[in-house]
């Protein structure tokens, strides 16, 4: 049955200030005011959720193939509530293990060679009501195969090019042929998880309204239909609409997906799967920052929120409300990209020295807790600290560059930089010597940084402010522009020196992560050379060789080599890496489990009132 549940302001609402009233009414949450708490602990089929986005995150892409801009993880959250891919995992018992319900086939069966794979769909149908097949898997690998360098997900060596053939052996079972042995846990949980079945009867065609074929069984009929998606998915305005975005196989459909991000979902029901939902509908609601969601929580317009750091001290409050205040943490790393291709400053950040001056300029502890009042995490490199893992190396873990002011100034002194007048350091002695500015800075290059950041947080505004505090002590200027989340992902591409695109050349996108991992936590797709989600550039044949290390042994021992590497060649600057969010939920809402890489599974949801 649906649940029906009271939306008049209770008489504590009636008390709060008019700002906070009128917050409501700019949301569009004012009619979603109700009572929270209480509830029996018997579950209730039915009812609504409303679900709070981070501060400035607005969705912006429906299509179940990542682009470069649109990769937020909160865009491949609500795409799995509709296309399932073959593989999900989750947290249980502190461990990250695969989560068989959420995903679209039964566990992987390796040759015992190593080379191929062997995956049976598991007993899901198109809302269309025809079964999902094989055809569908191979469908998308079609698609990836012709488009691989336009898709976010794409790391030379790896998914597709390690696919050497698609082998059908039923409707239900097919076999992936790899052009190598793998260690196999991490290609099913980092590469097997990207694979995503399409309804091939229904999208493979090379125009809105031409007819459905087999376009994609070659490269031009591929690449045609791909352009046909990535157009229809550029264009928001028309999602609620579209008739391709209604063909889904996951428990939930899609029943309104605004420009501005409020995207709302409804159980789908025919869902066949093991997975279904117990809601009636989520609606994901978006806010200009922290302190305006705050604000909507604290008048009880919202079930699933959060809690802003600048506002812990209010968490009895909040319980009092009836909600249920916890970190959600996550299995993530949180950075700001260099751009080493960029025209005025790559030449700059190529330096080794230069990015060890700017991160002993980094004072961690005093960001974590400060700023984030203890709800992060520091950071020295490229493998997850919140939890201690055999992925992380010692030297990593022991941070190769503590916070150290003086250290950082002589750095850039003894490499021919000194203070100009206005105290920002210049390149006074340029060349390739040991005591030169290093190849490629010319002499009178200022050490002025422009970095581009999300805004809508106070934690990231006071990040920023510290970082340039502590860089002008050292010499370094930075400049900071601050715009919405999905604008800086826009700006934030892989580029050569010569193309308009690549001006930028610092960039943060991490209030709540920068990068959600796999579960295991390879860089191939953030660090290796060529890789789609290498944002700034970063080239090392070490790197390279490590993260190849990586996806092929089985043991961790390149893991811990690669994690000990990149915390001491910085491709980024590190930073402390915030829990996703401090949750706040209402008490009687269960079923919820906060999956450290980001994923919401709301279908397990579910009212005890």
């Amino acid at each position: 049955m649906t649940v029906s549940r009271p939306r008049h302001l209770t008489r504590a609402l009636a008390l709060l200030a008019v700002p906070l009233l009128a917050g409501l009414v700019l949301t569009g949450c004012a009619q979603s005011v109700r009572p929270h708490g209480g509830g029996n602990g018997v579950p209730v089929e039915g009812g609504s959720v409303s679900f709070a986005l981070p501060p400035s995150a607005t969705p912006n892409w429906i299509l179940p193939i990542g682009m470069s801009g649109y990769t937020a993880s909160y865009n491949s959250s609500i795409q799995s509530t509709m296309y399932p891919r073959l593989y999900a995992f989750g947290e249980v018992n502190g461990k990250l293990t695969m989560d068989e319900a959420a995903g679209a086939a039964k566990p992987p069966v390796y040759a015992a060679d190593g080379r191929s794979v062997t995956i049976t769909l598991n007993h899901l149908t198109w809302s269309t009501g025809t079964p999902v097949t094989s055809r569908d898997v191979e469908f998308w690998l079609n698609l990836i195969k012709a488009n691989k360098k336009r898709w976010a997900g794409y790391s030379a060596g790896r998914v597709p090019d390690s696919i050497t053939a698609f082998e059908t052996v039923s409707a239900d079972t097919f076999v992936l042929h790899l052009d190598k042995p793998y260690n196999q846990d991490w290609f099913t949980a980092n590469q097997l998880t990207l694979i995503t079945p399409l309804p091939q009867a229904v999208w493979d065609r090379t125009s809105a309204d031409g007819p459905v074929g087999d376009f994609d069984r070659t490269p031009d009929g591929a690449t045609a239909v791909f352009d046909q998606l990535v157009a229809a998915a550029k264009d928001l305005g028309s999602y609620g609409t579209n008739p391709l975005w209604q063909v889904v196989a996951g428990p939930f459909r899609l029943a309104q997906f605004t420009v501005d991000g409020q995207v709302t979902l409804v159980r789908n029901d025919r869902y066949t799967g093991p997975d279904p939902a117990h809601l009636d509908e989520v609606r994901f609601e978006t806010f200009t920052s922290a302190a305006a969601e705050y604000n909507v929580l604290r008048a009880g317009g919202v079930d699933y929120g959060y809690l802003p750091v600048s506002n812990l001290g209010q968490r009895a409050l909040i319980e009092a409300q009836g909600y249920q205040v916890t970190p959600w943490n996550g299995w993530a790393i949180t950075y700001i990209p260099y751009n080493f291709n960029n025209p005025a400053m790559g030449a700059v950040f190529r330096q080794l020295y230069v990015r060890q001056a700017i991160q002993k300029s980094v004072d961690q502890a005093a960001i974590t807790r400060v700023l984030w009042r203890g709800a992060a995490t520091v950071g020295y490199g490229p493998v997850p600290q919140g939890v201690d893992s055999d992925y992380l190396s010692d030297q990593q873990r022991a941070n190769p560059y503590p916070f150290d002011l003086d250290g950082a100034r002589q750095l850039l002194t003894a490499h021919g930089w000194r203070p100009g007048d206005d105290g920002i350091a210049v390149c006074a002695n340029a060349g390739g010597g040991a005591d030169q500015c290093g190849p490629g800075v010319a002499e009178g290059t200022r050490l002025s940084m422009h970095i581009l950041a999300e805004s809508g947080s106070t934690e990231t505004d006071g990040t920023m402010q510290e970082l340039k505090s502590s860089l002008s002590k050292v010499g370094i200027e930075l400049t900071i522009s601050q715009q919405p989340l999905n604008s800086v992902l826009n700006a934030t591409v892989p580029c050569q020196a010569d193309e308009p695109g690549c001006d930028w050349q610092l960039s943060f996108f991490g209030t709540q992560g920068s990068w959600y991992f796999p579960a295991d936590p390879t860089g191939d797709r953030l660090f290796a050379t060529g890789s789609s989600a290498n944002f700034g550039n970063y080239s090392d044949p070490l790197a390279d060789e490590l993260i190849t290390k990586s996806t092929q042994e089985e043991a961790n021992d390149a893991m811990r080599d690669y994690s000990a590497h990149l915390a001491t060649d910085l491709p980024v600057i590190w930073l402390p890496n915030p829990a996703y969010q401090v949750s706040a939920i209402d008490s009687a809402l269960r079923g919820v489990s906060q999956n450290p890489l980001a994923n919401m599974a709301p279908q397990r949801w579910y009212w005890t009132r």
